[in-house]
């Protein structure tokens, strides 16, 4: 079987690839803590960190400034609201502590790959060089940075 061709992403889109990279992390990280049998409020804590200080703001770069290269009325970029929507209710109601990370385990990652597979792809190939330079122009953000309070995905020796 052939291994899949690498997507191609312009640079000015780089930093949020590697935003939804940390993401996929996360999705793993969450599996990886249930596997291990963590308390679900610890990686609740986590989850709450990376929303502050990654996600919230890597939702609102793409709302602000990659979504709008597409009409607004494209189905692609109101699915994306509308995933973004979903994630941000979850991100906030953790009344079943339990049963929130395994949703957003499974809709942040099915999300990130859509994003990756279909929605950039298309914004790449639609958006003007004035555009992409304009996303590349922005403030750069700081790099990730991890968490290691509590590194619950990490099997204890």
């Amino acid at each position: 079987m052939a291994k899949p061709t690498p997507l191609k992403r312009h640079p000015a889109l780089h930093h949020l690839s590697h935003d939804h990279h940390h993401g996929l992390l996360l999705c793993w990280k969450i599996r990886q803590g249930f596997k291990l049998e963590v308390e679900p409020d610890r990686m609740k804590t986590y989850c709450e960190w990376f929303w502050g200080n990654h996600l919230q703001a890597h939702f609102e770069e793409e709302e602000k400034l990659i979504f709008p290269i597409l009409p607004e009325d494209n189905p692609l970029v109101k699915q994306a609201l509308s995933e973004h929507k979903r994630l941000r209710r979850l991100f906030s109601d953790w009344k079943n502590v339990e049963k929130t990370l395994r949703q957003i385990e499974e809709e942040l990652e099915r999300h990130i790959r859509f994003e990756e597979r279909i929605l950039f792809t298309d914004i790449q190939e639609k958006a003007t060089s004035t555009q992409l330079e304009a996303i590349a122009a922005q403030e750069v953000r700081e790099k990730f940075v991890e968490n290691g309070e509590d590194p619950f995905w990490v099997i204890a020796t």
